[in-house]
């Protein structure tokens, strides 16, 4: 019997997705429209948002961007949103597309070089909690001054190469062996499935190690996130002003974050503690030495101009010599006309994994215009505003860790830092008072926001990446992982905003 166009299409609608998630997605958008006649546009805002959450939750069943962008499609159908706020919202972060589209990009050329500094120190530190430390302390330090999707593309791409080549050789292939699929398992051996599920586990450890750790350097510095220096652009903070008004919140949650870090693998919660299995190791080890002893005057040469374009990179970012956007499309210009990739088809590879979280992003832009027109946040925003000035900080803390983790934090930063300013250019509150909800914004949007991945870009990114399934990173799982980090965080920094500031 053949099928019918009906059926077909019923087939064709999200792809392979499971049918009851076809079928929630369907109930929504046929749903949001009676909820807007009946319900109004308030509710009918919240309910979106619930519904965006569901699909970046369930990333792994059917990637958001199309689920999603059926849904910011619809709300702007509806009026909730029009396409000018939708371009608006995209173009107030214009620097993070360009981040996304090239800077990104740029560190796939810089891949071999990546792989050739983490495998030795992978291999030559043995302690998982050093190593672990390790991660954080290095995503925490080049977030303070770099970028945190920057980093987080660097722990994607290491972890990328890791993987890569013990599922190859667990499939049984050799290194040299070009063509393989990663993503599927068929062709695992009985002996290596075990030590594969093990060393899912411990990169997956590493990773939200490294991705906690651009939040506990981003909070620290002017340049750490960018709603850091929208508030330090308002307040008229120069680095060293920012830096030292932060610092009674931002470095004890720093040395809290660190110590957690250390308590999860020693106590092997939440999804950590796992070790490098011994087989994976002699696999990366028996990697390193082949490709030492295939290494020659033009690999050499390869390594060398990616290690010079690296060091032209941290210094670019470091010093803001250009948007980051911009520092990323010079570091693919310089490391492909060095390097000999002169081809289409070569440079298209690059591109594979950020483009497609770029139109996520853009979706995700467009939920945050329905939330700007309908004034989602308004009530939560005037409730703490009329509270009493000596519970205000840390209510801010509390409000703008909330709202950021369902929202994007520059946003909501956005809204708050402009409310404040508008308060104390009525001369509602003191300059000492504004100073302090300056912080409690700043820090706010920064710590709790780690409890979910549309709370931080680059735990997004991290969710939405080529490697999150490789590595059975799913959004319930990124949250749970996330949880102990959320609370210490979230507990100290508003400890510190309560005592300090």
């Amino acid at each position: 019997m053949s099928e019918t166009p009906a059926d077909a299409l019923w087939r064709n609608f999200l792809g392979s997705s499971p049918v009851w998630y076809k079928k929630t997605i369907i109930a929504f958008l046929v749903l949001n429209p009676l909820a807007l006649f009946l319900l109004g546009p308030f509710v009918t805002g919240w309910a979106l948002i619930a519904e965006f959450i569901f699909t970046l939750a369930l990333a792994l069943r059917c990637y958001p961007l199309q689920p999603g962008g059926l849904l910011a499609i619809e709300a702007v159908v509806l009026g909730m949103t029009s396409p000018q706020m939708v371009f608006e919202e995209t173009a107030a972060n214009f620097e993070v597309i360009l981040l996304l589209m090239f800077m990104v990009a740029g560190i796939y050329f810089m891949k071999e070089l990546l792989l050739f500094v983490f495998t030795r120190i992978l291999l030559n530190v043995r302690s998982k909690i050093v190593l672990s430390l390790l991660f954080s302390l290095v995503a925490a330090f080049l977030s303070a001054f770099l970028d945190a999707l920057t980093v987080t593309a660097v722990l994607i791409s290491v972890g990328v190469g890791f993987y890569s080549v013990y599922h190859k050789v667990a499939s049984g292939k050799h290194f040299a062996h070009e063509e393989h699929d990663h993503s599927v398992d068929d062709g695992v051996g009985e002996p290596h499935r075990e030590d594969l599920e093990n060393f899912r586990a411990f990169l997956r450890s590493l990773l939200m190690h490294g991705a906690v750790g651009t939040a506990l350097g981003g909070v620290c510095t002017l340049v750490g996130e960018p709603q850091n220096l929208l508030i330090a652009t308002v307040a008229q903070w120069d680095f060293i002003k920012f830096f030292t008004i932060m610092a009674p919140v931002s470095l004890p949650v720093l040395a809290a974050g660190l110590c957690t870090c250390c308590l999860l693998e020693v106590s092997g919660k939440f999804g950590y503690g796992a070790t490098l299995p011994e087989r994976v190791r002699d696999v990366l080890l028996e990697y390193q030495l082949q490709q030492e002893s295939h290494r020659n005057a033009r690999s050499n040469a390869r390594l060398l101009v990616q290690a010079l374009v690296a060091a032209i990179l941290v210094a670019g970012l470091a010093l803001h010599l250009a948007a980051v956007g911009l520092i990323g499309l010079m570091v693919i210009v310089l490391l492909t006309a060095f390097n000999g990739v002169v081809e289409e088809h070569q440079i298209g590879h690059a591109f594979e994994e950020a483009l497609p979280f770029t139109a996520l992003l853009v979706v995700f832009f467009a939920i945050v215009a329905v939330i700007h027109d309908q004034h989602l946040f308004t009530p939560v925003i005037d409730a703490v505003l009329a509270m009493e000035s000596d519970v205000r900080p840390a209510m801010f803390f509390l409000a703008n860790g909330a709202l950021s983790m369902i929202s994007d934090n520059v946003f909501v930063a956005t809204v708050y830092i402009n409310e404040v300013k508008a308060s104390l250019d009525a001369g509602t509150i003191t300059r000492m008072e504004f100073e302090q909800l300056a912080v409690a914004i700043n820090t706010g949007t920064n710590l709790p926001s780690v409890a979910t991945p549309n709370g931080q870009a680059a735990f997004l990114f991290l969710l939405t990446s080529a490697l999150a399934p490789l590595i059975r990173l799913s959004y319930g799982r990124m949250v749970i992982m996330a949880l102990p980090y959320t609370v210490v965080m979230g507990g100290v920094g508003l400890a510190c905003v309560s005592l300090f500031i």
